[in-house]
């Protein structure tokens, strides 16, 4: 009945939760609608809006630096179209036309390196009609002989232009030693460039000009002049200083400019270190392989020398057409990158704070909606589960969910209240129940216990009854066969040599007749066996045991390990004692048929409050399995493979018991025996007080 009053509950429990399960629940979901927009949407706004404006910061950059390009691409114009038009200035001076008419080529070459470091020009020089030259600054200079550059052919021909052109080292030898030196610039080895063999850059990017004059008597000539741009600091630190004036980039920013001979650095004034300028380095193979080998601008980010820069790249073009170099300018975009970052940090930094605000408030809002629901129901899982006396706690509110919450309360308590009286019921019927089952099981126990006693006092008795007949019955035959032997000996005499051994083994075995007949007489009639008991030292009979069984142990090869610490006396027949510590040894060495330890101790031992020696016998054999352990001391049961009689230990276990001893075995697995006796001490009594030992 008690059962049946708890089977509605357990019915409507609900199984384990699972992650679905919770996902459903109210609490999960008015959790999702309060956090949703704080955790979630407006997160993924803020990162949709600050992916745009990081783009647009990287543009705004890009932007940036293509505009500085455009600055100073259009101051490299202005050199050429200024040097263009102080070259034409000076074809058409009065102090040209003067020098010239003068017909003084010393006078007229003093003139041109005059003007050719007024004007800012490395070299200037005057050439007729067949490109042959008349005069040239500064002093020594002269122009080899070859194919005219265009500059040249256009001002024989009437037309003044400017144009950017490589010169070769011989080539600015010959306008000046010192032009030759100045381009000559050692490679550095750079991380990423495009591998070469060269050890130097050695050509010269020249800015020539030329214009067409009228000589003396109307002969046609050409005035060319030029600036070299390598290591030109001047021409660079100009460009950086109009692109990147100060204050147009945060701090920590620095602006470059950098022309490029190929994609050697040969003015610069990006540094390699404190105090030296990057000249040498070159341009990463990506930027080369763009600007160079595509003609394309390059608007980028770019690793340069040993940092990265917002960079512009544009391909330079000689006379011909021809990418012969590049002119760059760039700005450090780490400062960019950590003004970036701050900003993000900032952005960051203030979502936190509003969710720190706003999410205890929702979380507020949101528990005073799912508390109670929770409460309700985890009050009806426990009473589900058996508790009656579970509520909700929630206190009458003028809400929907209060009122629920009350009701149920209300409801709980009339249920309890019924619960508890069919439980006084159902506990009257099971008292009275359990009263008269266990009336039921001591009847029915009494009578097992009687009926196992009867069997087995009637068994034993078939069996005493059986033996004591089969021992009479086996005893007259013996008897006969022993008194025949002796008889044969006698009339033999010295005759029975030959067959003595066989005459030995004939006593041997009726001896051995006689001892099973008196182990069956034992068993069957313990009480005409019992010998005179007398105190007896443990260790004297253990000596006597083992000489007795010293031969087995010898031809077995068992070491026999003995440790006598009991000092006082047992009473029990000495015979008797001896007799089961032989058997215990005999058994240990059939248990090591291929040799082991025997260990025999004897020690003062006392239990409960009864003083005694303990006798352990042990062997390192094979053990006793674990379902046999429990029927070694039965009657006729053995474990031996060649097979025995089944009653040493039987009669062994009697012994000791007759003797007021305790007789136990053990057999860890793989550790082979160990047989434990305990006999009580001569003359010990029960005492009060006396110390117990386990």
């Amino acid at each position: 009945m008690a059962e049946a009053a708890r089977t509605p509950a357990h019915k409507g429990a609900d199984p384990p939760r699972g992650f679905l399960t919770r996902l459903r629940s109210v609490r999960v979901r008015l959790l999702a609608i309060a956090l949703l927009p704080t955790l979630i949407i407006l997160p993924a706004v803020l990162a949709l809006v600050v992916t745009w404006w990081t783009r647009q910061f990287d543009r705004l950059l890009i932007s940036k630096v293509n505009g500085d390009l455009t600055i100073a691409r259009q101051y490299l114009d202005r050199l050429r179209e200024r040097s263009d038009e102080t070259l034409h200035a000076l074809g058409d001076s009065v102090a040209f036309a003067r020098v010239t008419g003068a017909g003084n080529s010393a006078a007229l070459a003093d003139f041109l390196d005059a003007r050719r470091k007024v004007m800012g020009l490395d070299f200037l020089y005057l050439i007729d009609a067949d490109g042959h030259s008349l005069a040239a600054a500064p002093a020594g200079a002269a122009r080899e002989a070859r194919e005219m550059w265009s500059v040249e052919r256009r001002a024989l021909a009437g037309t003044a232009s400017t144009e950017i052109d490589i010169f070769g080292p011989q080539e600015l030898e010959r306008l000046s030693p010192q032009l030759a030196e100045r381009a000559h610039i050692a490679l550095v080895p750079t991380p990423g460039a495009v591998p070469t063999s060269r050890e130097a850059e050695d050509r010269g990017m020249v800015v020539q000009s030329g214009t067409p004059v009228e000589m003396p008597g109307g002969q046609r000539a050409a005035l060319v002049g030029g600036v070299l741009l390598n290591q030109n600091l001047d021409f660079i630190d100009t460009i950086n200083d109009l692109v990147y004036r100060p204050g147009s980039l945060p701090e920590g920013s620095a602006g470059t400019a950098t022309l490029f001979v190929d994609d050697v650095r040969v003015s610069t004034n990006v540094r390699l270190f404190e105090g030296r300028r990057a000249l040498g380095t070159r341009v990463s193979q990506e930027v080369r392989n763009a600007v160079l080998g595509e003609g394309r601008v390059w608007l980028d980010r770019a690793f340069v020398v040993s940092d990265w820069y917002i960079s512009a790249y544009e391909p330079v073009v000689d006379s011909h057409g021809k990418r012969i170099g590049m002119l760059y300018v760039g700005f450090l975009e780490a400062p960019f990158l950590a003004l970036k970052r701050a900003s993000l940090a900032a952005v960051a930094v203030g979502f936190l704070l509003v969710a720190m605000v706003a999410i205890p408030v929702l979380l507020r809002w949101a528990a005073a909606i799912f508390r109670p629901l929770e409460a309700m129901n985890a009050t009806i899982s426990a009473v589900e589960g058996g508790t009656l006396s579970a509520r909700t706690g929630v206190a009458a509110t003028s809400d929907e969910i209060g009122r629920v919450a009350h009701h149920l309360d209300d409801m709980l308590d009339l249920l309890q209240e019924r619960d508890a009286e069919l439980r006084r019921w159902t506990e009257e019927l099971d008292r009275r129940v359990a009263e008269r089952t266990r009336e039921l099981e001591d009847a029915n126990a009494e009578l097992a216990a009687t009926q196992r006693q009867l069997v087995m006092s009637e068994k034993l008795a078939a069996i005493g009854e059986i033996t004591a007949g089969v021992a009479h019955e086996i005893n007259n035959p013996v008897a006969v066969i022993q008194g025949n032997l002796d008889v044969a000996r006698d009339v033999l005499g010295s005759a029975a040599g030959p067959v003595r051994t066989e005459f030995n083994l004939i006593d041997q075995q009726v001896h051995r007749i006689n001892v099973i007949v008196s182990k069956l007489l034992q068993f069957a009639r313990p009480a005409e066996f019992a010998g005179h008991l007398d105190p007896v030292a443990p260790g004297e009979v253990v000596g006597d045991a083992l000489l007795l069984v010293q031969h087995l142990l010898s031809r077995s090869e068992i070491q026999v390990a003995r440790a006598d610490a009991a000092t006082r006396l047992v009473m029990m027949n000495r015979v008797e004692l001896q007799q089961v510590l032989i058997n215990l040894m005999v058994n240990a060495v059939h248990a090591m048929p291929g040799g082991g330890t025997l260990t025999v101790t004897t020690r003062d031992e006392t239990r409960g409050r009864q003083t005694g020696v303990g006798i352990e016998v042990a062997d390192t054999g094979t053990g006793i399995p674990e379902e046999r352990i429990g029927r070694v001391f039965d009657p006729f049961f053995t474990t031996k493979p060649q097979g025995g009689t089944g009653l040493g230990l039987s009669i062994s276990y009697t012994l000791i018991e007759r003797a007021g001893g305790t007789m136990a075995v053990e057999s860890p697995p793989g550790s082979g025996a160990i047989f434990s006796i305990w006999l009580p001490e001569t003359g010990s009594e029960a005492e009060e007080g006396a110390p117990h030992s386990a």
